[in-house]
């Protein structure tokens, strides 16, 4: 597992990711989305498990998941697990902290 760091403060990262927008970064080998929901910042792998949808392309609910584009399966930010849909896996999340030093992700 590997550490990275976006950003140089919380405001830095503030700007970097508008509340709610979801996000492609590059982390090392690995891209992964990310979204930010007032202080708590959420990364995720880039593709739906169901069929492979680009998740950046999806939207974040009042109820903190991430739904595919595709076919609407939603998956719980925190955790990964799916919340509704057909017989579909997990979604992967790596953990996250927002910190005065930026954001820190561990993938």
């Amino acid at each position: 597992m590997g550490k990275f760091t976006l950003g140089k403060s919380k405001d830095d990262v503030k700007g970097m990711l508008p509340e709610g927008k979801i996000k492609v970064t590059q982390l090392g080998a690995k891209k992964v989305c990310v979204v930010r929901s007032g202080e708590s910042v959420y990364a995720f792998e880039q593709h739906c498990p169901h069929r492979g949808a680009m998740l950046k392309d999806g939207h974040i609910n009042g109820q903190g998941e991430i739904i595919c584009p595709l076919h609407a399966y939603r998956f719980d930010l925190k955790t990964g697990m799916l919340a509704s849909g057909g017989s579909c896996g997990d979604l992967k999340v790596y953990k996250s902290a927002l910190t005065e030093e930026g954001l820190e992700i561990y993938v």
